[in-house]
C-alpha cells in the first residue's frame, strides 16, 4: 500500500508542477513556448484557461488526498 501511494504521490506532484508551470502568467510565462503565445489571439483561448484551471485544481485535491492517505499509513501502519 505504501508502494503504491508513494507511486500516486511522484506521479501526481510531477503533473501538478506541470500544469501549474504551464499556466498563463502575467508575462507570457512558461505556456508560451509551447504555442500559448498562438493561441492567445485564438478566440477559445479562454475555454483552455479554464480547462487548464479546472484539471489544476483536481490534481491538486487528488495530491492533497494521497498525502493524508500517505499520513494515514504511515501512522496507523
Amino acid at each position: 500500500m505504501k508502494l503504491a501511494l508513494d507511486l500516486f504521490l511522484i506521479i501526481s506532484s510531477l503533473l501538478l508542477m506541470l500544469f501549474i508551470l504551464l499556466h498563463r502568467g502575467k508575462g507570457g510565462g512558461l505556456s508560451s513556448l509551447f504555442g500559448g503565445g498562438v493561441q492567445s489571439s485564438l478566440s477559445g483561448s479562454s475555454v483552455v484557461e479554464r480547462n487548464l484551471d479546472r484539471v489544476t485544481v483536481i490534481v491538486a485535491v487528488l495530491w492533497l488526498i494521497g498525502i493524508i492517505a500517505m499520513g494515514l499509513v504511515v501512522r496507523f501502519g
